[in-house]
Parts: C-alpha cells; sequence; structure tokens
C-alpha cells in the first residue's frame, strides 16, 4: 500500500527534522562551551601564579641591581625567592 503525504505533513517532517539538527547542535556546542571554560579556569590559574613569581623574581632582580650598584653597602646576604613550581593539571 502506497502513502501520500500531503504538503503539511511534509512540512512538519522538515521541521521535526531542523529541531533535532538544532538540539544536537546545541547539546554539541554546549560541551564545547564546557570545555572552553575549564581551559580559561586553567588558564586564569596559570597566570595568577606567573604573576606571582614574575612579581618574586623582580624583588630578587632589584634587589641584587641594587647590590651591583652599591657594592660598598654592605654585604649583607640577599635571600633568594623559593623556586615556584608551575605545573598544569588537568583536574
Amino acid at each position: 500500500m502506497l502513502e501520500f503525504y500531503d504538503d503539511d505533513d511534509a512540512a512538519t517532517n522538515l521541521i521535526e527534522r531542523r529541531w533535532f539538527a538544532a538540539a544536537a547542535a546545541v547539546l554539541a556546542l554546549e560541551g564545547e562551551c564546557d570545555t572552553l571554560r575549564e581551559v580559561m579556569l586553567l588558564a586564569e590559574d596559570a597566570y595568577r601564579r606567573a604573576r606571582v613569581e614574575l612579581a618574586e623574581l623582580t624583588v630578587l632582580r632589584d634587589s641584587l641591581g641594587e647590590r651591583l650598584a652599591n657594592p660598598e653597602a654592605g654585604a649583607a646576604p640577599v635571600r633568594a625567592a623559593p623556586p615556584v613550581r608551575l605545573s598544569l593539571s588537568a583536574a
């Protein structure tokens, strides 16, 4: 037996297909957004840690520069900043 679709059924079918395609695209894009947000959080954390390390190294550099500029000012030891270990984690 042959079934014939009228224009309303064809239009409804097309709308339904487009809806499922749009729903699938939304899910894919939501996943991509979640992934990108996680990457942004990791990058922001790494940036903050790098800025702290930069500040510590800048203080050390300036202190050593002052000692080089004024060698007779005293031989007080310059305390080195502890090394900062940067590690990127996927956690």
